[in-house]
């Protein structure tokens, strides 16, 4: 189910999706995810902070809550937060100003497919949280974050997945598509946005496949890491 005009691009969908939900976007992860969403991201920056880099890209950056987690918890970096929704920055600058990290974050409204602002193998780390699946050709989003990456640098990825136990897949399925939509439409006034949110996940490819993809690409290393019982992934891979 596509979430807004038809005749959209999936690239326009997207962004008229998060300029739409920015405002309540953060409210509506941590409750909906149970505040998981802050633990993965640690993890992530973990992953991150043992690789040593210091120029690090986050690309689908969003309200910023992984830059400034990285910004926070690694020191000497310097961030460059990539996000195609305008209103989502906005919620970023505002929460970077707040955190005094201004000088340490640059926020770039911009396409993961065309990151024309970042010179090749300039970036010693890519992060994308929750970002992957809005991709609209996903080899080419991945080719481009390649791109960017100087040689032996990072990507790490943190996506949501369909759990592969049937008892826990049961309750997903549940949750995702019967309560997470009428939780998204009270909070959000926008119910059509936390439709398509279940429906992305359930057309993302399988871990497994996703991986392939990336080794595709030119990625090497590549391993994935379950979280909180297959709901979500984090992927780990080098240039």
């Amino acid at each position: 189910m596509k979430p807004y005009n038809e005749e959209q691009t999936k690239k326009e969908q997207v962004e008229e999706m998060f300029d739409n939900i920015a405002p309540n976007y953060d409210k509506l992860n941590h409750i909906m995810s149970f505040n998981l969403d802050r633990m993965w991201r640690r993890k992530v920056m973990r992953i991150v902070r043992r690789s040593k880099a210091l120029k690090i890209m986050d690309v689908a950056t969003g309200t910023g809550d992984l830059a400034i987690t990285l910004a926070k918890r690694i020191e000497r970096t310097q961030i460059l937060g990539v996000d195609l929704s305008e209103e989502m920055l906005s919620v970023a600058r505002q929460k970077i100003q707040k955190q005094g990290l201004e000088e340490r974050i640059m926020l770039e409204k911009g396409d993961a497919e065309s990151l024309d602002m970042v010179e090749s193998g300039t970036i010693d780390a890519v992060t994308v949280a929750f970002g992957v699946r809005n991709f609209e050709n996903l080899e080419r989003g991945l080719g481009e974050i390649y791109r960017t990456l100087r040689e032996g640098g990072k990507l790490v990825v943190l996506e949501l997945s369909v759990p592969r136990n049937r008892f826990i897949r049961w309750f997903y399925a549940q949750y995702s598509h019967r309560i997470l939509p009428r939780i998204g439409a009270m909070i959000s006034k926008d119910k059509r946005a936390y439709i398509y949110l279940p429906e992305s996940i359930d057309e993302f490819p399988s871990p497994e496949r996703f991986c392939e993809i990336l080794q595709s690409v030119g990625f090497q290393r590549v391993k994935r890491r379950s979280q909180s019982f297959g709901v979500a992934h984090i992927y780990e891979a080098v240039k």
